[in-house]
């Protein structure tokens, strides 16, 4: 059904229950799903070190990994080891990290990602004034002449995505209002048409 949809690309969650309080499927699931998968592979990767995965990640065919800028020491390093092993570069913040942070490493990056609920579990309401960071990062990006996607995950349904898209956002991760609709493929297309 993903495969015909009107999706863009797959985004995987991948949660190691210490950078997140929960668990979530790892490589063995990955290997299983990439023979199958036709979209472009986009792993987020909420786990504690995971410039120790880089290379694991790229076997699987992912287009884009995306790093927690709260769970890097080196982000800058890991962003350089990212394209290295043939992936876009993505680094994620959580909603109580600034936008700030990211200002050393923007111009190295292929995609922002706004985490818009607290990482770690599914099903979680929208944090309304994620909107508001959303739009700064889009001015920041645009002031600065910088090409990154501003990607957004969490409580995202029709209506958070409709203001997503107005604030600025470029890519919708929808997990709950996709799969748990009456309709996952006109879901999926309604939001795509957002």
């Amino acid at each position: 059904m993903l495969n015909k949809s009107e999706a863009d690309m797959l985004h995987f969650d991948v949660m190691d229950g210490s950078f997140v309080p929960n668990i979530s499927f790892g490589f063995p699931v990955m290997a299983s799903l990439q023979p199958v998968v036709r979209k472009p592979i986009d792993v987020h990767m909420m786990v504690v070190h995971p410039e120790l995965w880089i290379e694991k990640v790229a076997s699987y065919g992912a287009e884009y990994m995306t790093v927690h800028q709260e769970a890097c020491h080196n982000l800058h390093r890991c962003i350089q080891q990212i394209h290295e092993a043939g992936m876009k570069a993505g680094v994620a913040i959580n909603p109580g990290t600034p936008n700030v942070m990211l200002d050393e490493v923007l111009c190295d990056l292929d995609l922002v990602l706004i985490m818009t609920v607290n990482p770690g579990f599914g099903g979680q309401k929208f944090i309304p004034s994620m909107l508001d960071k959303v739009r700064r990062m889009r001015a920041k990006l645009v002031e600065r002449n910088f090409n990154a996607l501003i990607e957004c995950d969490g409580g995202v349904n029709l209506e958070t995505g409709r203001m997503l898209k107005e604030a600025g956002a470029d890519v919708l991760v929808a997990g709950n209002s996709v799969f748990r609709s009456e309709n996952p493929t006109e879901t999926i297309h309604k939001l795509k048409n957002i």
